[in-house]
This record gives C-alpha cells, sequence and structure tokens, in this order.
C-alpha cells in the first residue's frame, strides 16, 4: 500500500475523495492508538459538512484499538488540547481543515499533556502503520462516552484577566459559521458573571458547514469588510474574527482597520513582559524585526523557531517561553499547556484596552510606523522551488545575513524578506519588512512579485 500523502510537516491534511475519506482517517485512528499506546483520548470536530462522519470513522479506528475516546463533539482545537491536559488523558485528536477549501478536511493530534506530535515523537511511525495498514490482530474494543468540559476550558481563558477590572467596551466578534460561536457564549458568559462591563456584538454567529458567508480565513483581503465594516456600522470599539477551528484570531481597530498579526504578536509580548521581567518570548521566522525590537527593549529573550505549532511548541517547551507568537495570528501560552488559542488573545487586548485606556489603533501606530510590512502574499506557482531560487540569486550577494530556518530569509541594512513554501497548502508565501520605509517596502514587494510572477 502506497504512502498517505494527506501527512503533512505537523498534522493531517487532504482533498476529499482524493487522499483523505472515511477509510483512511480510520486508518490514521488505528494507527495512532498502537502506536502511542493509548489508554484514552478525546476527540473533537469542527462543523464542516464532512466532519462528523470523519470523527466516527475516527473513534471507529481508535476504538478498534481498544482505545476508550471521549468525544467533545462540536469544539474549537483549543477545546481539545485544554480536555487533554485537564483529563490527563493519552492523546487529543480535532478532526478540522481550518480556514482551507471545502473539499478540504484533516486532522490535528497531540500527545499526553498536549504535547506536539512529530515526526520524531510518532508522527513517521503512525504515517507508516495507516499507510501499510499492518495493524495487531484486534482485541477487545474501547468504549465512548460523551464529555463537555467547557466552563472548566472557559474559566482558563479567563484566568489570563482579571474581568471585573475590563472597563466598558463595544466589540463585534465575527465567528465566520465556524466553531467558535458556542465556546464563546460560555465565555462571555462567564465574564459577564465576574463583573465584565463589556458589549458584544455577534455576526456570522451559528455554526454552518457551508459557510454560506465563505470560508473563515480573515487573512485574506476580501474577507475582511465583513469584519471591519460591521465595527463601523455598530461604532464598535474593537472588531475580532475567528477561523473555522478558533485556534487563530484576527483582529480589527475601532476605525475598521485590519491589524497584522506581528504587530498583535509585539503587543501581547510586551504585556507578558511588562508584568514579568525577563522571559522568553518565541517568534517565527517570516516577520521579526517589531518583535525582536520590543523584547530586547524590554529586557527580554527572543527566540526564533520555525513556522508551525508543533515546532513553536516544542522550542516553547524547551526555553520554559511564557508567550509565542506567530504572524499568521497564532498565539501560544505557557499556562495554556504552551498551546495556541484564539480566545485568550481577546481577553489579553481587552486588558490592555482597559489598563491604558487607549484604542487599539494606538496602542500599535508607533510600531506599524517603526516596523511596516507587507502582509503575506501568495503566490501559485509553476516550479516553486525554480522561483524561490531566482530570487534569491538575485539578492544573496547583497544580504548583511541568510537564515533557513523556514523558507529563506534573506536580511540587509533597512529590510528583509522571507520567502517560504506553505506546509499546508500548494503556494509560496512572501514577507517582507522595512525600518520605517514604506516606500522602500513598496519597491521590493514590487520587485519580488515580478520576478516569481515572470
Amino acid at each position: 500500500m502506497n504512502e498517505l500523502s494527506c501527512f503533512k510537516a505537523y498534522d493531517i491534511r487532504g482533498r476529499l475523495g482524493d487522499n483523505l475519506d472515511e477509510g483512511i482517517v480510520f486508518r490514521i485512528g488505528r494507527a495512532f492508538a498502537e502506536v502511542l499506546g493509548c489508554r484514552t483520548v478525546v476527540v473533537g470536530r469542527d462543523c464542516r459538512a464532512s466532519s462528523e462522519a470523519l470523527s466516527g470513522a475516527l473513534v471507529d479506528g481508535l476504538t478498534t484499538a481498544g482505545t476508550d475516546v471521549i468525544d467533545l463533539g462540536l469544539c474549537g482545537t483549543e477545546e481539545i488540547y485544554f480536555a487533554t491536559s485537564h483529563l490527563g488523558v493519552d492523546g487529543g485528536l480535532m478532526v478540522t481543515a481550518s480556514h482551507n477549501p471545502m473539499d478540504y478536511n484533516g486532522i490535528k493530534m497531540v500527545l499526553a499533556e498536549s504535547k506536539p506530535l512529530g515526526e520524531a515523537t510518532g508522527m513517521a511511525a503512525i504515517r507508516a502503520l495507516a499507510s501499510s495498514g499492518d495493524f495487531e490482530p484486534a482485541g477487545p474494543v474501547g468504549s465512548v462516552v460523551t464529555g463537555d468540559y467547557r466552563a472548566a476550558y472557559a474559566a482558563r481563558v479567563l484566568s489570563f484577566i482579571d474581568p471585573s477590572a475590563l472597563r466598558p467596551l463595544k466589540v463585534l466578534v465575527n465567528a465566520g459559521n465556524g466553531a467558535a460561536g458556542p465556546t464563546f457564549d460560555v465565555i462571555a458568559e462567564q465574564m459577564a458573571t465576574a463583573g465584565a462591563p463589556v458589549t458584544f456584538i455577534r455576526k456570522f454567529h451559528d455554526p454552518d458547514g457551508s459557510f454560506p458567508n465563505g470560508i473563515p480565513n480573515p487573512l485574506l483581503i476580501e474577507n475582511r469588510p465583513a469584519t471591519a465594516d460591521a465595527v463601523l456600522a455598530e461604532q464598535a470599539d474593537l472588531g475580532v474574527a475567528w477561523d473555522g477551528d478558533f485556534d487563530r484570531c484576527f483582529f480589527f481597530d475601532e476605525t475598521g482597520n485590519f491589524i497584522d498579526g506581528e504587530y498583535i504578536v509585539g503587543l501581547l509580548a510586551a504585556s507578558f513582559l511588562e508584568k514579568s521581567a525577563g522571559e522568553t518570548i518565541v517568534h517565527d521566522p517570516r516577520v521579526t524585526w517589531n518583535t525582536i525590537d520590543l523584547v530586547t527593549s524590554l529586557g527580554g529573550k527572543p527566540v526564533q523557531a520555525r513556522t508551525g505549532h508543533a515546532f513553536l511548541k516544542q522550542v516553547m517547551r524547551a526555553e520554559n517561553a511564557i508567550y509565542g507568537g506567530e504572524m499568521s495570528a497564532h498565539h501560544y501560552f505557557r499556562d495554556f499547556m504552551y498551546c495556541d488559542s484564539g480566545m485568550i488573545p481577546l481577553m489579553l487586548v481587552l486588558d490592555l484596552m482597559s489598563r491604558t485606556g487607549q484604542p487599539l489603533s494606538s496602542l500599535v501606530a508607533d510600531r506599524q510606523e517603526k516596523f511596516p510590512s507587507s502582509g503575506e502574499i501568495n503566490f501559485t506557482l509553476d516550479d516553486p522551488a525554480a522561483s524561490i531560487a531566482s530570487v534569491v540569486a538575485a539578492f544573496e550577494a547583497d544580504a548583511q545575513r541568510r537564515d533557513d530556518t523556514d523558507g529563506i530569509s534573506l536580511e540587509f541594512d533597512d529590510w528583509r524578506f522571507n520567502l517560504r513554501s506553505s506546509n499546508t497548502e500548494p503556494v509560496v508565501r512572501l514577507n517582507v519588512e522595512t525600518r520605517g520605509n514604506r516606500d522602500l517596502l513598496a519597491r521590493q514587494v514590487s520587485a519580488i512579485t515580478e520576478m516569481l510572477n515572470g
């Protein structure tokens, strides 16, 4: 049997009917249980039309291998991370394709204590066994029970702030018809009980796997007006939008402007360092200057990790980092099992706005001027490797520094860029940043774009 192609660098992602179906997911579940020797795991799913059937096949594979399953049903990926550690079980599996197109789905997986699953910690063996189908003879079948730990999860999210200390704010929340709505309602209810004077306006709040308002991926420019326009129409103080499994959150200021992820990373890093001096902050290689400048100026230690949740978490654990952030809107917290959350950043931004009395636009304005960036630009190319090589050849001779942590980064005196192939999609991603020079930023983006499209 051929090796399954739905296995990616740190999770499962595939096109339905092509390299992912219920039979393949059954084999993945059985292989996960057998390779890791799991006694009990938690399983959850997003609201995609295909997720319920795939989750059922995953549970069948796990129980066939003798593993007991606690099924959380519809939930967010971070609820699986939380439940895995909260319950002390042997692993967690979430059926989700997050922000990918409608015909995709996948699985995110963690080990006991919500530790990331990588090539060296079981992923390679799971892939090999699921591909071969050479399983041990089946023994007693595992049990399946449903579980609801959302209230405990919400309490953990709120433990990062004092809800009663927030000032009156009006917040537009856009769940994008993904999984965020029901979970957010529990958090909002606990906030109200704790005395938080925050008003929430809900948009596209009900889960709907047909995604009538488009795939929830606020990184796409065409998806942003839905949130931005609602912020302005409601005269909200802040807007936030989530992706499908809400492990990423995206912020809009009171003027409806989208705030690029690296400025939120810098903002949260500074917030942690102001409360706990000298801590380590982990960041990804794509856009770095703003974060490094803030962290070092506040006496913290910036550490770079390869892009992707499994890699960030490994480095965070090794460094005992208090916080880690990616410009793609993944935010990781030591006090949340070193895992990413799309709900905790909202709490922290509300706390910052309350403590400083400043709107979000003011909190990031000077950083946007000091280190302007392009935002991530995606290219679908016939020969990505050759295209990347041609760009590198054109610029490398003048570079002060090259870094190959993830893709290729070239750094110059007053600008830098990162060019990388996606781990989950067939695209090449470009990020460019400068030291306070928007004209230079525009010129270099234009030059590299012309090379890649040429």
